[in-house]
């Protein structure tokens, strides 16, 4: 791993839950020694990517990502596009749906919004969303490249509840049932009593770049239901895939 990678990999340990981390919690997170972290924050301080908070001496992400985000939402503006369509379809399924977006080889949550039932399934801005046992990654996944496929299926699936997809027979199985039918399905894969279902987000080249997906209690989630949630994230994942495609090509 070049040194390039292994500092900017340290900025994926940070999120809502964790927007402040010390330096030996980070050294801990990203299995590196402390001399090692330490040089690697230093640099990434230099251009701003990184914050030291003076008082409690903990890290916290830098402004400079604040400029590059909103340079990357002026020319890709996946989140503008979505906004209407996520907030519309949540109104009326009554779920939590979100946007998760793939970077480098990571796909994590960039937009939520949240079901109005004080039973309902939260999903923070940031969460990173493991391919193997999540809707969206499932999504994701199905759309991908061969080459992407491959990556995922050779390295460690992680087992998060009992109903994890957790080998790459079983994954690569339901990858293939994920193209035919058009959108994924994870029951309690994710965390126990959640039920979700995802479509791929397209760009204007057919490349997947993210998906949107419907999250529920699985109390709420009988067999009918999500068949009508898997056809409502087709839907959705469509229009923003056109309105992406439509938006660029004006640009």
């Amino acid at each position: 791993m070049s040194t390039v990678v292994k500092a900017l990999s340290l900025l994926d340990h940070f999120d809502a839950r964790h927007s402040e981390i010390g330096l030996a919690d980070l050294a801990k997170l990203s299995k590196l020694d402390k001399a090692t972290t330490r040089r690697l924050l230093v640099a990434l301080a230099v251009k701003g990517f990184i914050e030291q908070d003076p008082a409690t001496r903990r890290y916290r992400l830098g402004a400079a990502l604040v400029r590059l985000a909103r340079i990357r939402d002026a020319t890709f503006p996946l989140i503008e596009i979505a906004r209407p369509i996520v907030e519309g379809l949540s109104e009326r399924t009554g779920e939590t749906v979100h946007i998760s977006q793939i970077a480098g080889d990571a796909l994590s949550s960039v937009f939520v919004c949240e079901s109005p039932h004080a039973n309902r399934v939260s999903v923070e801005v940031g969460q990173i969303l493991p391919f193997n046992c999540t809707a969206s990654g499932l999504a994701f996944l199905s759309a991908a490249s061969e080459a992407f496929q491959n990556q995922v299926l050779s390295g460690p699936l992680p087992r998060i509840t009992p109903k994890s997809i957790a080998t790459p027979a079983a994954l690569k199985k339901r990858i293939e049932e994920t193209r035919k039918l058009g959108y994924a399905l994870s029951e309690q894969g994710f965390e126990n009593g959640v039920v979700s279902v995802a479509a791929a987000i397209m760009d204007p080249s057919g490349a997947a770049i993210g998906a949107l997906s419907i999250t529920s209690p699985a109390v709420r989630a009988d067999a009918a239901t999500l068949v009508q949630h898997g056809r409502d994230a087709c839907e959705a994942a469509a229009r923003i895939s056109a309105s992406l495609g439509g938006r660029l090509a004006a640009a």
